[in-house]
């Protein structure tokens, strides 16, 4: 565990020193150090109190903590933005610890909270929001990867997004790096948001850098005869008949012979 995570849980502990503000949740050498932190963001009638809980792994500030949001006035769809929110913000403040510039982040911006979700409108409430968003159709996804240079980081990004959009696929990683998402298409548009916009390699120089060299081969509906997956994993091939093997056992034999052939 970094001494760096240490000392920032007991900087945190000492500024959140009132009545249930911090709270040391666990520690461990091998998971790192996870604590919950609560917080008010605006004021007066408008004030919304906000639960964290941050999770330090034991490579960070070489890596972005994970996080987790709940309010008692905010939907789980507003806590999932304002989670990818702060997110995108501790991406941009790594190396350096980042847990109490993102609580100062949330203070100085609650219209960050404010804008978490578009409003349900007139006369459709939000649990009519929720429901449409369950029976979402689910789509398939094909994305292309030029190449990564910090490989174990990039990896656990893509597994932390994919769990946070609840979407399910395969990382296809050998001579050609490949993701397989499928999920309802609002929450692959908002991981090919991410992909595009958060720092998630480092270039030649070893400066963090986004990613610019990603295409999407294939996007569209889960047809009927194709496989819906229920999870995501990460699969290494070694030759070409590994890689079509994977995409057959993931039932997507189709999408191999149509876009990933050819690049062979």
């Amino acid at each position: 565990m970094s001494e760096t995570a240490l000392d920032e849980a007991s900087v945190l502990s000492a500024i959140y020193c009132e009545k249930d503000e911090f709270a040391l949740l666990e520690e461990s050498d091998e998971k790192g150090l996870v604590f919950r932190i609560q917080v008010a963001v605006g004021t007066g009638s408008e004030e919304t109190r906000l639960s964290l809980v941050f999770h330090l792994p034991p490579e960070y500030p070489r890596c972005l903590p994970d996080v987790s949001v709940s309010s008692e006035r905010l939907s789980r769809r507003q806590c999932q933005r304002l989670r990818r929110s702060l997110l995108e913000k501790a991406a941009e403040l790594l190396p350096e610890p980042v847990v109490h510039e993102l609580i100062l982040w949330l203070r100085q911006n609650p219209a960050a909270v404010a804008r978490a979700e578009p409003s349900a409108g007139p006369g459709r409430p939000a649990g009519d929001c929720a429901r449409a968003e369950e029976g979402a159709e689910i789509w398939t996804a094909l994305l292309l990867l030029d190449h990564m240079r910090a490989k174990t980081k990039y990896v656990k990004i893509i597994e932390k997004w994919t769990s946070e959009l609840g979407l399910t696929g395969r990382l296809f990683m050998g001579k050609l790096i490949l993701i397989l998402l499928q999920g309802p298409r609002r929450s692959i548009k908002e991981y090919l948001h991410l992909q595009k916009t958060v720092k998630v390699d480092v270039d030649s120089a070893g400066k963090k850098c986004k990613e610019k060299m990603m295409s999407v081969l294939s996007e569209a509906p889960l047809s009927d005869e194709h496989k819906q997956l229920i999870a995501f994993e990460v699969k290494e091939f070694a030759s070409v008949e590994e890689l079509k093997g994977e995409f057959e056992r993931a039932g997507q034999s189709e999408l191999y012979k149509e876009f990933v052939h050819t690049l062979l």
